[in-house]
């Protein structure tokens, strides 16, 4: 089977990564493949509501972030 040159330039570069930015490839490469695949993720209603219920204790103990928290935060990225 012959290797195109679209193979052969992804072949290239992939090659000169570090083991973390190929990880990182890696890990968006699955994506495309999942995602024509349909939802492989799929929740049952129970557990959609437990962590809704998770989230919703999460905030009444006053875990969580506000507005002007998360707006500051985005300043020094």
């Amino acid at each position: 089977m012959a290797i195109s040159a679209t193979d052969k330039e992804l072949i290239k570069y992939f090659t000169q990564l570090n083991e973390p930015q190929k990880q990182s490839l890696l890990q968006v490469i699955k994506t495309f493949f999942k995602s024509e695949n349909g939802p492989s993720d799929q929740i049952t209603i129970a557990n959609y509501n437990k962590e809704l219920d998770d989230a919703m204790d999460r905030i009444s103990n006053g875990n969580f972030t506000t507005l002007q928290e998360l707006e500051k935060e985005m300043h020094s990225w």
